[in-house]
């Protein structure tokens, strides 16, 4: 089977019920995103995104559905298996600060990853971190530095470089920008669409802002309560929305578009 022309991800049927009331959770997701894609997740607060992206990466499990990675069902993986195939799909969150060892500076938070799935040899670990973190616009006076140390800037740039270190085919990105100013989330997006263009990496794109979107996701699906209310190419969704969560979204911004240099 050609790989590349199958789903590096594919969701059949996902529901996730929470408390008590049927209407609290996700109903029926299914999705793609195939190689070199970014799917943008956008919605509300309360739509159910960040749900769906921690079921994507095995951090919450569905009530019902699978999950397919690669063609590989990893719904009910656990143990070694799921270790085995973990550097397939990584994720970079909303606040790399909350994902990170506070005390570990940036060297043991990019060599953490080679020791735990076994992916080079330990006089490898250092050359390998660096050559990560020059991929991402940092250099080798930052692989002593805590996290504290670092701008948020270059705290995400440090989480993308942990996501990369394992040559992953899919990461969740979960509002990666969103909490960057302007002119620093204009440089997160490019590095992420550099880096897309030269490993071919899907992207599941998590997040609220459609001027972000536009400028990065190739497609979209628009959530409202745990279902998926509208879906397909980015430009033609948001140029004529036809689901009211989208247009209530889209009057949400005042200027969608984003300045990308």
């Amino acid at each position: 089977m050609d790989m590349s022309s199958s789903p590096v991800l594919e969701l059949r049927n996902i529901a996730k019920r929470f408390g008590e009331h049927s209407h609290d959770g996700l109903k029926n997701i299914d999705l793609s995103v195939q190689h070199g894609q970014t799917l943008a997740i956008a919605g509300s607060s309360g739509s159910g995104k960040t749900t769906l992206a921690r079921i994507v990466m095995r951090l919450a499990e569905p009530d019902t559905g699978s999950i397919h990675l690669l063609g590989q069902d990893i719904s009910r993986m656990g143990g070694e298996a799921l270790r085995k195939i973990r550097p397939g799909f990584q994720m970079v969150f909303q606040d790399p600060l909350a994902a990170f060892n506070p005390r570990a500076n940036v060297k043991r938070i990019l060599e953490d990853p080679l020791r735990i799935h076994g992916l080079a040899a330990k006089n490898e670990y250092e050359q390998i971190a660096l050559g990560a973190l020059e991929r991402v616009g940092l250099g080798a006076d930052h692989l002593q530095r805590l996290p504290l140390e670092l701008s948020g800037g270059q705290r995400q740039r440090v989480a993308i470089a942990r996501a990369i270190l394992t040559k992953p085919q899919l990461i969740v990105l979960d509002e990666p920008v969103s909490a960057l100013d302007v002119s620093v989330r204009a440089q997160i997006l490019n590095l992420l669409l550099d880096l897309q263009e030269e490993t071919g990496v899907a992207y599941l794109f998590i997040s609220h802002d459609l001027a972000v979107v536009r400028a990065f996701a190739d497609r979209m699906i628009v959530m409202e309560q745990g279902r998926i209310s509208e879906e397909g190419n980015t430009e033609a969704v948001l140029a004529n929305p036809q689901a009211n969560a989208t247009r209530i979204l889209i009057e949400a911004v005042p200027r969608l578009d984003i300045v990308m240099s």
